[in-house]
């Protein structure tokens, strides 16, 4: 019998009227209903802050330290940062719009009913982290490290993703498909739970045969 793929459930984001908010950020920080847009909140610490229908459009993360920060129905769009630290962050109804992000940490980290939107991501750190009905689509994402991640009703549509780290990860209706570069370069035994293309397949048999210790020869 067939199984079917089980499709992440969809974030239906309605946020409501928003209040411009033009302060800094701190930590254990309460922000309902506010649209952050412009900031410069490099270097901020909102550690354990909590974002409640808000938008954050076109702000500078360089270095902040948002550990364990919470975004609940809210939007990220256009945000930039180096080096940010979102390690043990929650996303939860959430959208990443056009985001480019280098060296960030997203370490433990817990997403659900997420869309990711456009954007560049160089060596994300999304180590131990668990991703459970997220969508990315039209990303680029560049040594991402999913060691140890749990992906469940996952689904990438028209990305890439280049030099991946699956390491350890667990996956379950993780759908590879709409990758239009996959380049696994640890990991490609954890990718049992995953879908994936015929033309994948054949691009990922040198990996798969070196991991398995077959010689392929003409």
């Amino acid at each position: 019998m067939k199984r079917t793929t089980k499709a992440p459930r969809r974030v239906e984001l309605r946020l409501p009227p928003l209040e411009r908010y033009e302060g800094g950020l701190a930590p254990d920080g309460d922000y309902d209903g506010l649209e952050l847009t412009g900031l410069d909140l490099a270097g901020a610490s909102g550690e354990g802050a909590r974002f409640l229908d808000c938008a954050v459009r076109e702000c500078a993360l360089d270095e902040a330290r948002l550990t364990g920060a919470r975004f609940l129905d809210s939007r990220l769009e256009a945000v930039r940062g180096v080096g940010t630290d979102l390690s043990r962050m929650q996303l939860r109804d959430a959208e990443l719009v056009d985001a480019r992000f280098g060296g960030t940490q997203f370490h433990g980290s817990v997403w659900e009913r997420v869309l990711v939107r456009g954007g560049k991501w160089d060596y994300p750190n999304l180590r131990s982290a668990t991703l459970r009905d997220v969508t990315f689509e039209g990303c680029v994402l560049v040594e991402p490290d999913f060691g140890g991640a749990k992906l469940e009703r996952v689904a990438f549509v028209d990305c890439e993703l280049i030099g991946a780290d699956f390491s350890g990860a667990k996956l379950t209706d993780a759908d590879l498909r709409g990758v239009r570069r996959l380049e696994i370069a640890r990991g490609v035994e954890s990718l049992a739970g995953a879908v994936i293309s015929s033309a994948q397949l054949l691009d990922l048999a040198p990996v798969l045969a070196a991991r398995l210790g077959v010689r392929v020869e003409d």
